[in-house]
């Protein structure tokens, strides 16, 4: 699964690790994040992460 990266702060959402504290159990692919998901070191939005590459 590919990771994203934050373009604001650098976090890197990786799918196989989730963010159990927001709310996203590990195995969730970034497409299926719900829409109000955020950053949880900065708090943008999922507009603002880009794959890794």
């Amino acid at each position: 699964m590919m990771k994203y990266e934050c373009v604001a702060c650098g976090y890197i959402y990786d799918p196989e690790l989730g963010d159990p504290d927001g709310g996203v159990e590990p195995g969730t692919t970034f497409a299926d994040i719900p829409e109000d998901w955020v950053c949880p070191l900065c708090g943008v939005g999922k507009d603002m992460f880009e794959p890794v590459k």
